[in-house]
């Protein structure tokens, strides 16, 4: 049975207005009127959300873009297909949030996976699971479903201001805007440099993380919110290559070759190892000249933080046959032929590839274990010193942000009435698979509720 098509509000109200998208043109100022006015700063998925939730409420909204156009790290995202969610169960994808679950629960269920893909369904771009329960929109590229989505957002009368950035608050004091209740006021900077005072009813900030600084998030916005007294844990690289010592040669030869169908673990003081959600994580892993990288080594990277925030340095165990006991590698081994080479005898015994047998050299400094069952507990576990990440620059996401303990269930900055925030500026993190926007998208529709329900409040 077909799922009902739901909408982000409820009942579309598409309101005249202007405003090319992703023109560099600044709209027109607009005088305060009898309308409600709202400024969304930042035009990723979370600040459309909110703007799309806003707009079709009736409230006059503009979105302040630093970049030329809006979307543009979905568009980059969605290069080699945009896994825009996941249909995993509820339970299962609540907890691959970690310590954040509990307070991302509630937006989750303000617009579950299920609404996500009704949403895209509604905008003409239908989706599909694919095999690993991924979700993408059939086109399976994010061309098609960012153009729809402009044009619904330009229906509807948001207007987006490109080029303009969010550089200060409208008030030199902390306490100015609070008394009564008011909303602050922002001041935002032009393409041509020219600042100016805006002064909406409400502010939605959706300005990411720290991890995309070519394409606006760059994590500036970090010491205009500490300056109002809210407290923002650092912004450290999440779903990130880890750094690792290789020798020379053996970076020259494997450096960009996968290791396929592998099992890592985080090596603790117990050597039990477990990633975000207290799993193994197995995927493709991918060698790089300095490190690894790939799904399941950004799966356990929350736990490798910790290890290195402990000691300095964090052992990462790779499995190469993690569906095959220690015991059945040894037995397997032990039939080796009198003339096979050591190449040989793991090729032909355990199926290794020319990788997974350098690797276990690399391990061992270039020799082997001397018996069957040293090399199949060194095949169980090779381990890897990981030195450190790679920069906060070349992750695809961000841990860190503002406090859980700062907002509340709608969103909104107990310090600053009126101000709400959306995606990954808040302190949450996610491995890839379509969690990451399930959670941008999702955030930004509660906060844009949070908003709606603070202004009718009086």
């Amino acid at each position: 049975m077909a799922r009902p098509v739901t909408v982000l509000a409820g009942v579309w109200r598409c309101r005249a207005g202007a405003g090319g998208l992703g023109s560099s043109d600044a709209p027109p100022r607009r005088p305060r009127r009898s309308v409600t006015t709202a400024s969304v700063v930042g035009g990723g998925p979370a600040g459309l959300t909110a703007a799309e939730v806003l707009a079709a409420a009736g409230v006059d909204v503009t979105v302040h873009e630093r970049k030329p156009s809006t979307l543009r790290k979905l568009l980059i995202a969605g290069h080699g297909g945009l896994n825009i969610t996941h249909s995993e169960d509820r339970a299962p994808f609540i907890e691959r949030y970690g310590s954040s679950a509990a307070r991302l629960s509630p937006a989750l269920d303000a617009f579950s996976p299920d609404d996500l893909r009704d949403w895209c369904e509604a905008l003409g771009e239908p989706t599909f699971v694919g095999s690993s329960r991924r979700v993408f929109p059939e086109t399976f590229r994010a061309n098609s479903l960012v153009r729809a989505w402009r044009s619904r957002l330009a229906e509807q009368g948001v207007v987006v201001a490109s080029r303009e950035r969010w550089v200060a608050w409208g008030e030199s004091e902390p306490d100015a805007a609070r008394s009564g209740g008011v909303t602050p006021s922002i001041l935002i900077e032009e393409s041509d440099g020219a600042v100016r005072r805006v002064a909406p009813d409400v502010v939605v900030l959706a300005l990411g993380g720290g991890s995309w600084p070519r394409l606006g998030s760059d994590g500036s916005w970090t010491p205009l919110l500490a300056e109002r007294g809210v407290v923002v844990s650092p912004l450290r690289a999440a779903n990130v290559g880890l750094r690792a010592s290789w020798s020379t040669t053996f970076a020259e030869r494997f450096a960009g070759v996968p290791l396929k169908h592998v099992a890592l673990r985080v090596r603790t003081g117990d050597r039990s190892g477990v990633d975000a959600v207290g799993t193994v994580s197995r995927g493709d892993a991918m060698l790089t000249t300095s490190g690894i990288e790939g799904g399941p080594v950004y799966a356990v990277g929350a736990a490798v933080r910790d290890v290195l925030d402990a000691d300095g340095t964090c052992v990462l165990e790779v499995d190469l046959r993690p569906d095959l006991t220690r015991a059945d590698l040894a037995d397997r081994l032990r039939r080796r032929r009198p003339k096979d080479s050591a190449s040989s005898w793991l090729r032909r015994s355990l199926g290794l590839d020319p990788v997974s047998i350098g690797l276990l050299r690399e391990a061992g400094g270039g020799a082997l274990p001397p018996d069957a069952d040293g090399v199949a507990a060194l095949v169980k576990g090779v381990p890897v010193t990981v030195t450190g990440t790679m920069p906060l620059e070349r992750a695809i996401s961000t841990a860190g942000g503002i406090a859980w303990s700062e907002v509340d269930d709608g969103l909104m900055l107990r310090r600053l009435p009126g101000v709400f925030a959306a995606g990954e500026m808040l302190d949450w993190e996610a491995p890839t698979g379509g969690y990451l926007l399930q959670a941008s998208f999702s955030t930004g529709v509660l906060a844009a509720r949070g908003a709606l329900a603070w202004l009718a409040s009086g």
